[in-house]
């Protein structure tokens, strides 16, 4: 299992004196990116294939509280990834010193090209790597309609016209 370990910094810190809610985004956005130039997948590798990550969702959950000094580890987990690799989902479970469980986060994200700014499936080099990345034990194919799971038209919500 992929993760990475943090030191909670003073500014990770809310009027609550425990890990502020943007920290933690923080620290899944950074253990994604290290993932990724582990993976060959640098800046520079991107932009030859005019290629860039983009956020559908992140849900969080949290179970426990951090504090300052304690360290945090961030897992990374393929929870999903579509045949093509223009979708995927990632399963981030966040750890205390003690190896306990205190939030976890599903995020799903695609690939857009930069240039045409539409969704794009991942070279294989690329989907080769994130394909090996070690899945959850509900891993699933996605497809465009897992993506529209929290999506609702106006007809769904009862809303009126004016």
């Amino acid at each position: 299992m992929y993760t990475k370990q943090f030191e909670i910094r003073w500014s990770d810190i809310d009027a609550n004196r425990h890990l502020r809610n943007s920290a933690y985004i923080d620290y899944m956005s950074h253990t994604r990116m290290s993932f990724l130039l582990e993976c060959g997948m640098t800046q520079k590798s991107l932009a030859e294939h005019n290629l860039g990550p983009v956020a559908f969702y992140e849900h969080m959950y949290y179970f426990r509280e951090f504090f300052p000094g304690k360290p945090v580890k961030v897992s990374l987990q393929l929870k999903g990834l579509s045949e093509d690799g223009m979708y995927f989902e990632f399963l981030h479970n966040f750890y205390d010193e003690n190896g306990r469980n205190c939030a976890r986060c599903e995020m799903m994200g695609g690939w857009i090209d930069l240039m045409d700014r539409k969704l794009v499936g991942l070279p294989k080099v690329f989907y080769d790597q994130f394909n090996a990345l070690d899945k959850t034990d509900d891993f699933r194919i996605l497809t465009k309609d897992n993506t529209r799971k929290y999506s609702q038209r106006p007809d769904d919500l009862n809303l009126k016209s004016v």
